[in-house]
């Protein structure tokens, strides 16, 4: 997959689509890689008229790792003395760099979860770029942040596998405690992606590096008061990892903002979903438009 430099770093992406058609920009997760958007979902978004880029956070996948600032303090992180080695900002910061490597002005921006609060950022410190925004399962941080149960927390905090069977299993186990109830799971493709996922690039100590920049940030709540482009918050009513209130944080907390909750969705992206998704997501760049 093709890479660029961007904010000093190196990222890896990909796209789908004309480069003809508006530009949107997916921003993943914790830890994961940009193949955790699956490609028939970014086909979706490309068949509906954008030139969709899908790429690899700093310290995951193929994009510059940070293996030189150590290994993370996630001990320290929870009693809120960590020092970061980088921030959400910084992962912004990297976004935006991004769009401008690749000679893209503005684009429709979704992210979800980890990745909504970075395209939170993106709207609110890069607005120039930003079309709209799409935050996904995510939150507004900080002390505005309704934590995860303990059983979510639990299956996040699992010991990082080291082996490709112990990436399968845990995705599987943590599918069983945060992912969606009211839509089937297909265990053979989760097997499938998690194993994809462990053969491109396996880096734990990335993920923490991540984690500890999340519990490094404070609340967004007064800088999203400044977010001035077309919103859509969406979130899953059984999401244990950010609970559904953080959905209804974040829109409370951006001008004009809509929600929209998905019965029976929990931390993942069921494809029993996607229909819903993207129509809120297409809908959503429509009033930009309009």
């Amino acid at each position: 997959m093709p890479k660029t430099k961007a904010n000093g770093i190196e990222l890896c992406y990909e796209t789908f689509g004309s480069s003809d058609d508006p530009a949107m920009l997916l921003i993943m997760g914790l830890g994961a890689q940009m193949i955790a958007w699956p490609d028939e979902f970014c086909e979706l978004l490309a068949s509906a008229g954008f030139h969709v880029i899908r790429y690899d956070n700093r310290d995951v996948g193929e994009s510059t790792w940070f293996d030189d600032a150590g290994s993370p303090d996630v001990g320290a992180a929870f009693s809120g003395n960590a020092t970061p080695a980088y921030t959400l900002e910084d992962m912004a910061d990297d976004a935006g760099g991004l769009l401008e490597a690749l000679g893209i002005g503005t684009a429709h921006i979704v992210g979800v979860s980890m990745g909504g609060m970075i395209a939170q950022l993106v709207a609110a410190q890069h607005s120039s770029r930003t079309l709209s925004l799409c935050s996904i399962m995510s939150t507004p941080g900080g002390q505005d942040s309704t934590p995860p149960t303990e059983a979510a927390m639990q299956a996040l905090m699992a010991p990082r596998p080291t082996t490709r069977e112990q990436a399968i299993e845990t995705a599987l186990n943590a599918r069983k405690v945060i992912g969606s109830t009211g839509f089937p799971a297909d265990e053979d493709k989760l097997r499938e992606q998690a194993a994809r996922a462990y053969d491109r690039a396996n880096h734990p100590e990335g993920m923490m590096r991540q984690m500890v920049a999340i519990m490094s940030s404070p609340s967004r709540v007064e800088l999203l008061g400044n977010v001035a482009v077309p919103t859509v918050v969406i979130h899953g009513t059984v999401d244990p990892l950010v609970p559904p209130d953080n959905g209804d944080k974040t829109a409370k907390a951006i001008p004009g903002a809509d929600l929209v909750t998905v019965d029976g969705m929990g931390h993942d992206l069921p494809e029993g979903a996607w229909p819903q998704i993207v129509d809120a997501i297409v809908a959503n760049t429509a009033k930009v438009s309009a």
